[in-house]
């Protein structure tokens, strides 16, 4: 009850017709946050594309420059050198057959998969329970390749990956409400300006329908589209 209270007061904080300046919407949701936990600040962007045409789908990563808020428990399958090279760049898992034969016994203690191009003929068998859970590797978001040192690197200091579900929005975590605003509203600018470059050649017409923000528990609040596709303009 007492956080159904708090919910009712939260949404009466946010002026539901407006559309918030970056900002001032990001210092809202920091105001409005009520749970007893640090959320997650999270971004659902709806895009002028048809997820069903295969020209338009929009995946890919990007580096938050604030980091996420958590450290991402990276699983690498590689072999010889390149497992090393993964034990030695910080890399929380990395094996071969031995994992692939854990995962699918049901367990799934990590938070990114890495795998080198030689090892996906043996982890494409784990598609149908790594594939739902956005888990498998994937050349487009950088976790198929060879340079595992880089990747982990990368996911370790923040990297993200998006991709448009079925109804055209794009679901992505930009930082924890306890960040300061301008961390968040940095983090914010590296996700647009991504999803901007990732605009497809073919999709027409106004590509940010519209854009929210919210914390885990907290409502959504509306940020200025207009202002963002110009600032985010090639």
């Amino acid at each position: 009850m007492a956080n159904s209270k708090r919910l009712a007061q939260a949404l009466q904080a946010v002026e539901q017709t407006k559309q918030y300046e970056a900002n001032e919407a990001f210092e809202l949701i920091k105001q409005i946050a009520f749970a007893k936990f640090d959320e997650t600040v999270e971004v659902a962007a709806r895009l002028g594309v048809d997820s069903k045409k295969q020209d338009q789908q929009v995946r890919g990563a990007v580096v938050l420059p604030h980091g996420t808020g958590k450290t991402a428990r990276v699983l690498v399958f590689a072999k010889g050198d390149k497992a090393k090279e993964a034990e030695a760049a910080g890399a929380d898992f990395v094996g071969d057959d031995d994992l692939i034969q854990r995962i699918n016994q049901g367990w799934f203690d990590f938070d990114v998969v890495v795998a080198t191009p030689d090892m996906m003929g043996s982890v494409g068998r784990l598609g149908r329970v790594l594939g739902p859970k956005g888990l498998m590797p994937n050349p487009k978001t950088g976790t198929v390749t060879f340079d595992v040192a880089r990747a982990i690197s990368e996911i370790k200091a923040g990297k993200i990956e998006y991709r448009l579900d079925k109804a055209g929005i794009i679901h992505a975590p930009v930082g924890k409400v306890s960040f300061d605003t301008e961390q968040l509203v940095g983090n914010f600018r590296a996700l647009i300006d991504a999803l901007q470059k990732a605009k497809p050649a073919s999709a027409k017409g106004q590509y940010f329908k519209s854009v929210t923000i919210s914390s885990t528990m907290g409502p959504g609040v509306r940020v200025n589209v207009q202002r963002l596709a110009s600032s985010s303009a090639e």
